[in-house]
Order: structure tokens, then sequence, then C-alpha cells
């Protein structure tokens, strides 16, 4: 499986970015697919996910509210919408897939594929 994330940039404070992740070759059996965030500093932290069949998604505290994760089965493309963008969120966002059933999916080592990452900046 490959995953290309696109879509990040440079936003003030209170903007809103839309993310996204194609996913491509072997994608049959796709558990569930995931947003991961790193900023300068400091450790990869999970952010959002969601499962491929089903509405079950979860997201991290901090985004709860702002952020909304969501997927095109069809065009096989993994969404985040981030709204009301702050400067703590700056960040190089992650997408990721994961073939296994697992009991969460809000660790990495929980997800199989990993996208290169898309630049997501807030200026305060």
């Amino acid at each position: 499986v490959q995953l290309q994330a696109s879509g990040g940039g440079l936003v003030q404070a209170g903007g809103f970015l839309r993310l996204s992740c194609a996913a491509s070759g072997r994608t049959f059996g796709i558990d569930a697919m995931g947003w991961f965030r790193q900023a300068p500093g400091k450790e990869r932290e999970f952010v959002a996910t969601i499962m491929w069949n089903g509405d079950s998604t979860r997201l991290t505290d901090s985004v709860k509210g702002r952020f909304t994760i969501s997927r095109d089965n069809a065009k096989n493309t993994l969404y985040l919408q981030m709204n009301g963008l702050k400067s703590e969120d700056t960040a190089i966002y992650y997408c990721a897939a994961s073939k296994g059933r697992r009991l969460g999916y809000t660790t990495g080592l929980d997800y199989d594929y990993w996208g290169q990452g898309t630049q997501v900046t807030v200026s305060s």
C-alpha cells in the first residue's frame, strides 16, 4: 500500500485546511486509517482514526470539535478537515493505514503503512 498525503500549507490562526491521503496499491484489507503529527522537538502523536468500513472514528482530545476525519472508499482517500487552527497544531502530518485487527488504532504500532507527511504551519 502506498500513501500520498497532501493539502498542508501555511495558514493563520483560526483558519482551516483539509488534508488528503490517497491510498494506492493493494488497498484490499485495510481495516483503519489514521492521522498522526509530529511537531519540532516532539514525539509523533496520534490525531485521528477512522474505520475503513463503518463510521467509527476517534480523535485526540486536543482536536475534538475542530478536526473531522472522513474517508471516501470509492476514491481510496482519507481526509482530515482542520478548522479553528492553532499555533500548537503546527507539525508534519502523516497518514497511516492498518491491515491488522487491533484493539485500538491510536499508536504508531497499530499501523503498517505510512505516507510521506505534509507540513502544516499555523501562524499566530
